[in-house]
């Protein structure tokens, strides 16, 4: 690891379909977050979640796609090697707030705990006021560990589900921050 992270808006020159070629997508899980009887609780569920180098490849596609179209996404980048990203939808929606979705949130393994979210949800926040938006919308991993670095983040509860999100990831816990 270099002393020198950098961020950049992504783009055609700085962020391609092999980008995350590097990318080490890996949690050990141990309890998640359910809504039972209508209360939040933590309960056991053990599992591992890795990226294989195809996963990477097509989320890394599936960005390229995106970004510039009907996203934006900043990188963090250790020389040229992208550590972690962020992508936002251009598209507002929501009755009550105007909501854009945080589409995508990762830091490579290795990199957490070092401030590098905290820095890319800035910036991916600050677009999302640019867009007009006063809430980001995230559909959040309901494990411990993701709970806590939302909630560490200032992210709460949405006020107003997105029940198209929710029905695409069941068991995400559906959060939002305010801008």
């Amino acid at each position: 690891m270099s002393a020198e992270i950098y961020y950049q808006r992504l783009n055609a020159d700085n962020f391609t379909g092999n980008s995350l070629d590097d990318f080490v997508r890996h949690q050990t899980v141990t309890e998640c977050w359910r809504k039972i009887g209508g209360d939040w609780k933590l309960v056991p569920n053990v599992y591992e979640e890795n990226w294989s180098p195809e996963q990477c490849r097509e989320i890394a596609e599936n960005a390229v796609h995106h970004i510039e179209l009907d996203q934006t996404g900043f990188g963090a980048f250790d020389g040229e090697r992208l550590i972690g990203f962020a992508t936002i939808s251009h598209s507002i929606f929501g009755a009550a707030a105007r909501y854009v979705e945080l589409v995508c949130f990762q830091i490579s393994e290795e990199y957490r705990h070092q401030g590098i979210g905290r820095k890319l949800f800035s910036m991916a926040c600050e677009e999302a006021r640019r867009l007009g938006a006063d809430r980001l919308y995230i559909s959040a991993h309901s494990s411990k560990e993701s709970q806590a670095a939302y909630r560490a983040l200032g992210c709460t509860p949405a006020e107003e589900v997105n029940e198209e999100l929710t029905a695409a990831e069941p068991f995400d816990v559906q959060m939002e921050y305010r801008l």
